[in-house]
């Protein structure tokens, strides 16, 4: 089966391709009598759209949102939801003289192993533009999550090597890095600036913090909660790893310091990220994602064409030097998905 679907209840379809026509998501297991509207979607779809700030691709997409099945007269039929976003800025050209490169740490070799033929424009599929299709379908899990009381906030804790120390939830849309570090923000822009300069590109961390989740979400043995979470977060282009609670950090720590205390209170600490057995514990889920440098840099490298021949590349056109700013709202809206594929799940079993 071709992986393009994700969720069980909640199933999202995305299609599309960079330099294509457009890129836009087919999702299957909307509840019916929602309201909603094209705002409701274009909200998250402009803090994921392109050419934002200094640290972001300046590729200019409007991303206006079409909602083409599934709504009538403002609220969800229960049929499948389709939403398309049209590619209006694509520029193929600064691909044409490395179509036939590989660029080092970037999927045009799998995709070419694979395939045997890819779309070089843009990256086709492999495009950090195939995620416009999962933050619509995040949006609408927004919406649903909110009648339930539950929220999901994500920002950069890392970038370039600077990380977050004082952290205020409330700057994240106040900086283009995204950042809960109004100090911090600034050292990574500047340094981004200065990578840029130069060719080149920088990495980072997200964290995503969920509060409001009910305990008992999950489903033991091999959809776990976390499970689902690392595999919609590990699914983006980029992300390289994940961790919950404390992490890689509970390998140096002994069992009665990492253990979660309780009392009649409930817990007394969260090193286990909210999540204990693949279910949720009623505390906030917690959870790190690792974010490689973007792959695309002026910067000459060395590889190889589509024939094996040796060969130096340097990639111009329009990438992000640093991906965390816009993988922000694209991991909350894989998170929200998740929750909610979860919710109807657990509701459907347990008929509540």
């Amino acid at each position: 089966m071709a992986g393009n679907s994700f969720g069980v209840s909640y199933r999202i379809t995305t299609f599309g391709e960079s330099h294509g026509v457009a890129v836009g998501v087919i999702i299957d297991g909307v509840s019916p009598g929602i309201e909603l509207s094209d705002e409701d979607i274009q909200i998250e779809m402009n803090r994921r759209k392109p050419g934002q700030s200094i640290v972001t691709t300046p590729r200019k997409e409007s991303d206006r949102v079409a909602i083409v099945s599934g709504l009538f007269e403002g609220r969800t039929t229960g049929t499948p939801l389709t939403v398309i976003l049209y590619n209006k800025d694509a520029d193929s050209g600064a691909y044409t003289n490395i179509k036939d490169f590989f660029r080092p740490g970037h999927a045009d070799f799998t995709y070419h192993q694979k395939y045997g033929i890819r779309d070089y424009r843009g990256s086709g599929r492999a495009s950090g533009r195939e995620t416009a299709g999962r933050v619509a379908a995040g949006a609408v899990a927004k919406k649903i999550l909110e009648a339930a009381g539950i929220e999901i906030k994500a920002f950069t804790l890392e970038a370039a090597g600077i990380r977050c120390e004082n952290i205020d939830l409330s700057i994240i849309e106040d900086n283009p890095m995204r950042a809960a570090d109004s100090n911090a923000a600034w050292k990574m822009t500047e340094r981004i600036e200065e990578l840029i300069e130069i060719g080149d590109s920088a990495g980072g961390i997200v964290e995503c913090i969920i509060s409001g989740v009910p305990a008992g979400l999950g489903e033991p043995v091999f959809d776990k909660i976390d499970a689902d979470l690392a595999k919609a977060v590990i699914s983006l282009g980029g992300v390289k790893g994940i961790e919950f609670g404390s992490g890689f950090g509970a390998a140096c720590m002994l069992g009665s310091e990492h253990n979660d205390w309780m009392d009649k209170n409930g817990f007394k600490t969260n090193n286990a990220g909210g999540i204990l057995g693949g279910i949720s514990t009623g505390q906030d889920i917690i959870f790190r994602a690792a974010v490689k440098p973007t792959s695309s840099i002026e910067h000459s490298q060395h590889t190889i064409d589509i024939e094996g021949r040796e060969t130096e590349i340097s990639t111009t056109g329009r990438h992000d030097p640093c991906l965390t700013p816009r993988m922000v709202p694209v991991i909350e809206s894989m998170s929200a998905i998740v929750l909610v594929d979860h919710i109807q799940r657990h509701r459907s079993q347990m008929l509540t």
